[in-house]
């Protein structure tokens, strides 16, 4: 059983998943502003948040910067369709994942199911869905300690945040090997697919800035045109 923060202000959104989460035997807590989302995250410890972006008294994305300081529990943010930049800074400042409105519940439902495991696991990160390496992972100029959680590009330190980390590991230690988008879902966040690989392609592009000389025209992550990436010295 985990421990479920939803925040939102639609009172049917809150009932629907109030009860399907609490069905399958989660402990369910219910905020309807950011202040309120802050205030529980901080009380109650949850495992997972869900969390819509358009809240009264502090937005979705305010409340999600606050929640990161004293807590590591998985953020699912809930968008508008067209609202992308919604989506590109709630990654950037520590949410996990994003869905967006509208959607459907079998959806949101599984994805919060994701974290729910994800956050159940003793320690779990998003590293140990796949076996890791101990030793220091060269592919080409890029240097990755797992140890450490370090990168170096060309000897300079680069910074990652962990999914994106996360990922570079996986395709550095799989290098040469195609993975669908859908597959990275499911090796990397622990994700089954549900329709929306849009995650993994913000995040290819962000350590695409990270590491290729040219972004635009990537080398060492390359794009398998209707198949997914891979990682090539």
């Amino acid at each position: 059983m985990a421990r479920v923060l939803i925040v939102d202000d639609e009172p049917t959104l809150i009932a629907t998943l109030d009860y399907n989460l609490r069905r399958d035997g989660h402990d369910v807590l219910v905020a309807r502003d950011g202040v309120a989302a802050v205030d529980q995250a901080r009380a109650h410890r949850p495992d997972v948040i869900v969390l819509d972006v358009m809240l009264p008294r502090m937005d979705g994305l305010e409340a999600c910067r606050a929640i990161r300081r004293f807590s590591p529990a998985p953020i699912l943010l809930l968008t508008a369709r067209d609202a992308e930049i919604d989506k590109v800074v709630g990654l950037e400042i520590g949410a996990d994942d994003y869905i967006t409105k509208p959607f459907s519940m079998r959806e949101l439902l599984a994805r919060v199911k994701a974290q729910v495991r994800r956050s159940a696991r003793v320690g779990a990160t998003a590293e140990k869905l796949a076996p890791q390496p101990e030793q220091l992972v060269v592919v080409g100029p890029i240097e990755i300690d797992p140890r450490t959680r370090t990168v170096r590009r060309d000897g300079v330190p680069v910074h990652f945040k962990p999914k994106e980390f996360a990922l570079l590991l996986f395709l550095a230690t799989n290098r040469g090997q195609v993975f669908t988008r859908e597959q990275l879902l499911e090796r990397v966040w622990g994700y089954p697919y549900t329709g929306d690989t849009r995650t993994v392609d913000v995040h290819v592009r962000w350590i695409r800035e990270h590491i290729e000389q040219t972004p635009g025209a990537p080398r060492i992550i390359q794009t398998i045109r209707g198949v997914g990436y891979r990682m090539v010295d």
